[in-house]
């Protein structure tokens, strides 16, 4: 059961970085009148992505914590310690790129260079939920 929870919150984090920062934040700067507009609704967006990523991120360490814990030195789930670590690494990125880049993006303060480590930290963290979803997706563990 918890592995179909698992499996379900990467999913929906995966489909929702994917489906906002590759299609629908394009979409917005193509049809938009300006880019200022594009801009302020896309962070808006963004900001509203960071606390899904966030729940999500969450739910993963609550749900998973008890599988890497140890017995005797041996994890109950050996590939729980590095979904950890990888939830840990995803919701750091979230962490930086919410509350250290996205206000230096709104402020115009360097823009090239903030919204280029935005991006970065962006792909990062679809790295990381797409590392996520393949090593879940890739386990039969269920029934």
């Amino acid at each position: 059961m918890l592995n179909r929870l698992s499996l379900f919150v990467i999913a929906a984090w995966w489909a929702s970085i994917s489906a906002l920062g590759f299609w629908i934040v394009p979409m917005l700067f193509a049809k938009l009148p300006t880019p200022a507009m594009a801009g302020t609704l896309a962070a808006q967006l963004f900001a509203q992505q960071s606390l899904v990523a966030l729940a999500c991120g969450v739910v993963l360490l609550l749900v998973n914590r008890r599988a890497a814990a140890t017995r005797h030195g041996v994890p109950a789930d050996p590939h729980a310690r590095t979904t950890l670590v990888i939830v840990l690494v995803a919701l750091f990125v979230v962490i930086a790129n919410q509350y250290g880049v996205s206000p230096r993006i709104v402020a115009r303060d360097n823009l090239k260079l903030w919204h280029s480590v935005g991006s970065a930290l962006y792909l990062v963290q679809w790295l990381c939920v797409t590392a996520l979803l393949w090593r879940h997706a890739g386990r039969p563990r269920w029934a």
